[in-house]
Order: C-alpha cells, then structure tokens, then sequence
C-alpha cells in the first residue's frame, strides 16, 4: 500500500477539480460567455480551489498546507457568492445553482475535514522528510488513511 506522492491523488484535490471543470461549463453558455467580468471572475475563485490545495501539498508542511486549505475553503465561500448572484440576475436557473452549491458545499467539508485532521496531527509534514524521515513517512500513511475515509 502506496502513500500519496502528489496533490493530484488527494480525493480533496480531484473533487475541487471536477468543481473547477463545472464552472468552466457553465461559463460557457450564451449569457455567461458573453460577460466577460463575471466570468473571469467565478473562474479564478473556482480554479483557486484546487489551486491552493496544490500549492499547499507541494510546500511540504504542515502548517503551510492548512493555511493554503483554508484559503481554498475561502475561494468555495467566493464562489457560493458568486453563484446566487449568477442566479439572482438570471444567468443560471434554479437547478444549475442547486447542482453547483452543493458541489461546493461538499468540496468545502472536504476540506474542513482534512483541516481538522491536519490540526490534530502531530506530524510536521512531508519537507521534514530528510531530518525527520519516520515521522514523514507516518505523516503520509496517516494521509491515506484520512482520505481514503470517504
């Protein structure tokens, strides 16, 4: 049994992708495509989703990768914003933000999840690897386990 060497095998990481993949087609519907401000803007807060659980994974700590997850988890509140709004000016119907707000809703305790679980760790963190190379080794197992809990 393997541990995760990458972001790219966190469950957290490839549901907040399949979020970002969403929204990138919803954004390209006639009213969408064609403002250009909003959807830039519902863009980047759902790329910024997996783009910081990334980000926080490869810096190699602990402490690193729970600030970078809560930034994540911000960038889902930005996004829930953003999608009443797209529903309020009647972008997107009922169901496409129903749909969306409960992707993000779920990748956010996704998240929460992982944050908690990181805190009550008392493993330093993959970059400690070298000095600390058994505790990094459990840090990665207990990772496994974490994710592999869903």
């Amino acid at each position: 049994m393997g541990t995760y060497n990458s972001f790219e095998d966190l469950p957290v990481w490839q549901s907040a992708k399949n979020l970002a993949i969403l929204v990138y087609k919803l954004t390209s519907i006639d009213k969408l495509k064609k403002d250009y401000g909003i959807k830039d803007q519902i863009q980047r807060a759902a790329i910024s989703v997996s783009s910081n659980i990334a980000e926080g994974f490869e810096r190699g700590s602990k402490q690193e990768l729970i600030q970078f997850l809560y930034i994540s988890r911000g960038s889902c509140g930005e996004l829930r914003s953003q999608l009443s709004i797209l529903k309020d000016i009647e972008y997107i119907n009922n169901q496409e933000y129903e749909n969306l707000y409960i992707k993000c809703k779920e990748v956010s305790r996704q998240i929460n999840g992982f944050i908690e679980y990181l805190k009550s760790s008392n493993i330093p963190g993959q970059k400690f690897l070298s000095k600390h190379n058994q505790e990094a080794k459990i840090f990665l197992e207990e990772l496994k386990k974490y994710t592999n809990q869903k």
